[in-house]
Order: C-alpha cells, then structure tokens, then sequence
C-alpha cells in the first residue's frame, strides 16, 4: 500500500473504546501537563471518543483545544463528552495528521496519543504536527511499544497473540513497537530539540486485570482487528478464539500482572 496509507488496526468496537474513553490526561499524557496552561491553542490529533481531549480543554481554559480524526462517527462521541463536562472551548474537525488543513504556526500544542503507531508515514506526520506548532511552542507524542509488552504468569498464549498482532498491524501499514522509534522519527522531522521519555500503564489488581483481559478478549473475536487479522491470513477464526481464552484465564490469575510501556517525545524547534 501506499506510504502513507494504513488502515487503523483496531476499529472502533466497543472493546476498543472501552480502553479508549478510560484514558485522561493524567494517566496517558502526564509529561505534557507541565507544558500546558491556561489560554494556550492545543491540536489534539486522532482525539478518539475524546477524554483526553476534554481533560486539556479543562486544563488550558480559556485557550482553544481544536481535535481532529478521520472520521465523524468518533468526532460526535468526543464532542459528546465534552458536552457533557460542560466544556465550550473545544471544536472538532475530520483530518489527515499526513496533511494537516491548518496554516503553518497555528497552535502552541500539538498532541498526538497513540497515534503515530497507525499512520503510514510517521515522519511525515510529524513534520505536519511540526509545521502547525508555533515557535517556542511544543509537539507531543506518546505511543506503545508492543514487543516491550511483558506479563506474568508466561502464558504461551499471549505470546502467540503478541506475534499475530504485531503481523496484523504492519500488515495494516503501522508499526506497533512504534514508542521505542519516536525519538528517531522525531529527528528525522526535522526537531532538534527533543525530550524523550518513557511510562507506562500496569494492570495487576484484580479489577484492572478483568477489564485489560476482558476488552482483549473481546476486540480479538470481534473487532475490526479480528476481522484484518482472518482476511490477511494472519490467524484463522480458531486461532484468535484460542487466544480470547488465554485472556480470560490470564484474568482470572490471583497474581497476573500486565505492563504496556510507552515511548514519549516532548519536541521544539
């Protein structure tokens, strides 16, 4: 496929944005926050159903957050929770983070979570991100990095449905073990002032352990993702329903424990 076309692996099924409306600002943007204050223009690019995104419009009040995807199903779930939290000062417009319709200099925060691991051309998105950020002002990155993914008890089945999602999303055209690559594709860009960082997500109480197990559960039978993986010759129906069970039982393991680490870049100049 094109460099710069990628189908976005994971779909928009309830599983997956189950996972989506649980991320805030604190727990999936915290080395921003020290960059953000009140009146600042944000960009919050591939916005998703929005949390985020209403956590930065609260933050940067009476500043402008502007969040943008590809599609408008998605914009109406965002600007339904902003609705909800009250919030006046965010819009929403489809884009594509590759070509960006907005003028050279016309943000003070460009921020993209979880978004570089789907796109065709990561540098070249960046370069976008780059280019609609005013001088002295900030581009944000934060993505996972699915090989560095580790868990406990070793369960051979997690390691099958690490291999099968990993050759499903580069089938797509995206990268998966994209946080350990943002630092270069970054420089690359063209930043040459870059503070890399890394954190990461933990799932081991009982609760979070369910609702990590269950919503993978489900997204590997019933998603979009499930879907690419068949039609691609990826996995068969049997295999990805073996790979749901994994997850179930890993679940319900009195001592399980899941880490999802992230790659960070905070981007000047």
């Amino acid at each position: 496929m094109p460099k710069e076309t990628a189908v976005y692996t994971h779909g928009h099924h309830e599983s997956v944005l189950r996972s989506h409306r649980w991320r805030t600002a604190a727990n999936s943007a915290g080395y921003l926050l020290g960059e953000l204050r009140p009146g600042l223009a944000v960009l919050d690019v591939g916005c998703g159903p929005g949390t985020i995104t209403a956590d930065l419009a609260a933050l940067v009040a009476p500043g402008r957050v502007t969040a943008v995807d590809t599609g408008t199903g998605i914009l109406e779930q965002a600007a339904a929770v902003a609705s909800e939290r009250g919030l006046e000062n965010v819009g929403f417009a489809v884009a594509d983070v590759h070509a960006l319709d907005f003028p050279d200099d016309s943000f003070d925060v460009v921020h993209a979570h979880q978004v570089l691991q789907h796109v065709g051309d990561p540098v070249q998105a960046l370069r976008e991100m780059r280019r609609v950020c005013r001088p002295g002002g900030v581009v944000a990155a934060r993505d996972s990095d699915y090989a560095a993914m580790a868990w406990y008890p070793e369960t051979p089945g997690l390691t099958e449905w690490q291999k099968v999602y990993r050759r499903v999303a580069r089938a797509n055209g995206g990268e998966p073990d994209a946080g350990r690559m943002l630092l270069s594709w970054a420089r690359e860009a063209g930043f040459t002032d870059i503070t890399p960082t890394a954190a990461a997500w933990c799932f081991a109480t009982p609760e979070t352990r369910a609702w990590w197990s269950g919503l993978w559960a489900d997204r590997t039978t019933d998603s979009v993702y499930a879907e690419l993986a068949v039609r691609g010759g990826q996995a068969s129906t049997e295999q990805l329903a073996a790979i749901a069970d994994t997850w179930r039982g890993w679940g319900a393991e009195g001592d399980g424990w899941f880490m999802v680490p992230h790659g960070e870049v905070l981007c000047r100049g």
